[in-house]
């Protein structure tokens, strides 16, 4: 995530979520925000302004009559100087004074005020939750612009169990990235692969690799920022998969190329980031393989090569894939983008520094199918997706400068 240059103002309202808001506060700090923090007076009895000071690095305003505060109008100050603002958590009682244009206490005002994009992340009681007031209240600033950040659903600390839990910190900090995101996708529909498949022996064991699926959610994650539609294929992983996203879990290679293959009519560029089984088992044990301490053949077949598949009727769509190698990666990344007929692929030695399997960055070549390649230095795998995304939204450009010359259409299906 990264935020470098953005002020971001979080509004705490008053309710036992508070504390959540801490997490959000840290996210958008480590990011590169500069964050200020406005306060109602029953969020104050919940959290000090003590600890989101320290967090943030910035004075909390609380008091719209303060007269250090408002030395220089700074409600007003506030709602200028934000590129963004986030409610976290949203009570329905600030909601109901945003839908009505109440302003009687500095947080209000500032919303009042303010012109920048406005993201809330509602926590309350479930009845609360599903008052119609309340719905309609939300349905109206929505209708404004607003971005609302859903509650979950379980135990409440009211004691009730049901909808109405703040969302995760990371969802809400994400959602504030998106709104701040440039859309410069907006309109393409991404497909993207991630993780490993697992391709069964018998019932209990089976044939994977090590990949986490770090690269193929961060690059689902930052598409659906910058405005794309994104589906994301993905196989089985621990990481937490980007809010905002259609997601298809699958297992084995057939599966993931079932999937894949269904989403492909819909989409305008491809990325193919999983780490797909090169072979599966000829045949599947019924029943677990028992160890009798004589050798154990184990007879593969291949499995299918998706992106090869797909490049024999891509028409205009852009595939992007991936080669994870540990010897002579530029050649077998041309190798690959020649053979399987691809635009851009992403080579990279997974034995280098940095750019281990499963680790948080990579390290990387970029290479199209012009010819042009750039080598990136030891990046997070956020960043590569920026890179890969960047590539994406250049090489769509040029196809609209050369379609409106030829008289064509850019896009294809």
């Amino acid at each position: 995530m990264r935020l470098h240059g953005k002020t971001v103002v979080v509004g705490v309202s008053g309710g036992i979520a508070c504390y959540k808001a801490c997490e959000v506060v840290r996210l958008l700090v480590t990011a590169g925000a500069r964050v200020r923090v406005v306060m109602t007076a029953a969020a104050q009895r919940f959290v000090t302004p003590l600890t989101f000071q320290t967090l943030a690095g910035q004075p909390v305003a609380t008091d719209t009559f303060d007269l250090t505060q408002e030395s220089e109008i700074g409600h007003i100050r506030l709602a200028d100087e934000a590129d963004a603002v986030a409610i976290a958590p949203a009570t329905a009682n600030v909601i109901a004074k945003l839908a009505a244009g109440i302003a009687d206490d500095l947080l209000t005002t500032v919303l009042l005020a303010t012109r920048a994009p406005l993201v809330l992340a509602p926590a309350m009681n479930v009845h609360m939750w599903e008052h119609p007031t309340v719905q309609e209240n939300l349905a109206r600033l929505a209708a404004r612009g607003a971005h609302v950040v859903a509650p979950t659903s379980g135990w409440l600390a009211c004691g009730y169990e049901g909808t109405g839990r703040l969302a995760e910190p990371d969802d809400i900090a994400e959602e504030i990235l998106r709104v701040l995101a440039p859309q410069d996708l907006a309109g393409e529909r991404v497909l993207v692969s991630a993780g490993p498949t697992q391709e069964p022996i018998d019932p209990i064991r089976y044939l994977s690799n090590r990949s986490s699926g770090k690269m193929g959610c961060a690059i689902a994650r930052v598409a659906r920022r910058r405005g794309a539609e994104v589906t994301l294929v993905a196989g089985p992983t621990a990481v937490p998969l980007p809010p905002g996203v259609r997601t298809v879990p699958v297992t084995t290679a057939d599966e993931m190329a079932r999937s894949v293959e269904a989403a492909f009519p819909h989409a305008t560029t491809v990325v193919m980031a999983a780490a797909v089984a090169d072979y599966r088992p000829s045949r599947t044990l019924d029943q677990k393989l028992k160890k009798d301490g004589r050798p154990f053949r184990l007879e593969l077949e291949p499995n299918p090569d998706i992106l090869r598949r797909l490049a024999a009727r891509k028409g205009r769509r852009l595939l992007v894939g991936f080669a994870a190698e540990t010897r002579d990666v530029v050649a077998e990344a041309r190798r690959k983008l020649a053979a399987k007929r691809l635009d851009l692929i992403v080579g990279n030695d997974v034995t280098a520094p940095g750019a281990a399997v499963g680790g948080d960055t990579n390290v990387v070549h970029l290479i199209d199918a012009s010819g042009h390649e750039e080598a990136l230095p030891v990046l997070s795998k956020e960043e590569v997706a920026e890179r890969i995304l960047d590539w994406v939204v250049a090489h769509r450009r040029l196809r609209r400068i050369a379609a409106r010359r030829s008289g064509g259409s850019p896009r294809g299906g």
